[in-house]
């Protein structure tokens, strides 16, 4: 299977599991993942949470680990991008 440029489009403090386990999966197989979230530029860190239920809280969130934000697209990289 040939490598493919794959779009991930999140949400700060976006639910870790969520946007983890494909991103791991995609890069692991040799896709290359693009991660994009409004309002952050280039280099900016997009956090991620684990929502938890505890004894005391109904829910509770934490911060989990922090993903690279790739630049905003622009009109020849959106071209080049597998919309899945």
């Amino acid at each position: 299977m040939a490598a493919k440029k794959i779009l991930q489009l999140v949400g700060d403090f976006v639910e870790d599991y969520e946007v983890m386990v494909p991103f791991q999966a995609l890069t692991m197989v040799g896709h290359v993942v693009h991660v994009v979230c409004p309002g952050k530029k280039a280099g900016d860190k997009v956090r991620t949470a684990v929502h938890d239920f505890e004894a005391t809280r109904p829910t509770a969130k934490s911060p989990a680990t922090t993903l690279p934000s790739t630049p905003p697209l622009t009109k020849s990289r959106r071209k080049t991008m597998t919309r899945c």
